[in-house]
């Protein structure tokens, strides 16, 4: 089995390249899942393989968990996290293989050794186009005018996708039997209205969640949650509150509002809560 997560694939953007992928490939299964909250990827993707909420993987992984404030990488031991979960739910012997595509070289490593996956029972690939794709749109103005709109960026998506080592390596392994499963960790939301927060400098930077202390801000704009237990979130303070931005809003600090508004406007965001973000696909297909 090849499991393909598709970092921050919306569930439209899936429909866009089914048509391609299907020309190899026949849809068994087509379902979706909710993302949890907050729909950024070091909570939600290190949840799908740990197989567990944030703060258990927090408790029985105590050195593998960063807090939103700490140096590192948030999602270094998804690997780690793969392996104890095929442990403790098929406990048996299961061949399995992790493979992250970052850049362009990973990439074409993976198409120039596809084949290896056949080697296991189970690979999964994190492929991270989609994600440097929308980051890229919030600081490459070519990308912003290429992109404007949701029907562009789905349009964008495609292109990639049928140019792509990805569609590729696809192609390859479609000429065998396999099974491979389509999903993601979370979605996008093109976020248009800002809402000020105030809160002090350990609290997170992310523009659609903010978990901190003595967090300010307009109620009618977020869903909060004042106890982070209850919601399976870590708790960095005793006073840690976790605010989630509702449909299209973005946070931002008073300093230098006005710039980081016209900065940020318009762009492609994730962490909150809206359909575009929560709602994932979840494709099973086998080759024609």
């Amino acid at each position: 089995m090849i499991f393909l997560l598709l970092d921050k694939l919306r569930f439209e953007q899936w429909k866009i390249i089914e048509p391609v992928i299907s020309e190899l490939y026949r849809v068994e299964e087509e379902d979706y899942f909710y993302s949890i909250l907050p729909t950024a990827t070091q909570y939600s993707r290190n949840a799908i393989f740990a197989g567990m909420m944030p703060s258990e993987i927090q408790k029985h992984f105590p050195d593998d968990w960063l807090l939103d404030f700490e140096e590192g990488s948030k999602n270094a031991s998804e690997d780690k996290f793969l392996q104890h979960q095929i442990q403790r739910l098929i406990k048996r012997e299961v061949k399995s293989d992790y493979i992250k595509v970052t850049n362009v070289s990973a990439a074409r490593q993976l198409y120039d050794n596809v084949y290896n996956c056949l080697n296991n029972d189970m690979t999964a690939i994190v492929y991270n186009f989609i994600d440097m794709l929308s980051h890229s749109r919030t600081e490459m103005e070519v990308l912003k005018e290429l992109a404007g709109d949701e029907k562009a960026y789905r349009s964008l998506t495609k292109s990639w996708f049928l140019n792509s080592p990805l569609w590729g390596a696809l192609q390859k392994l479609a000429e065998k039997e396999i099974v491979l499963i389509i999903t993601t960790d979370h979605g996008t939301i093109r976020v248009n209205n800002p809402s000020k927060v105030l809160a002090d400098r350990e609290t997170t930077t992310n523009l659609r969640y903010k978990v901190g202390k003595n967090l300010q801000y307009d109620k009618r704009d977020v869903l909060e949650i004042k106890n982070p237990t209850e919601a399976g979130l870590p708790k960095p303070n005793m006073s840690s509150t976790y605010i989630f931005a509702k449909e299209d809003v973005f946070f931002l600090y008073p300093n230098n509002y006005s710039y980081y508004n016209n900065f940020f406007k318009d762009t492609f965001q994730h962490g909150g809560v809206s359909l575009e973000e929560m709602i994932c696909p979840f494709i099973k297909l086998v080759p024609r």
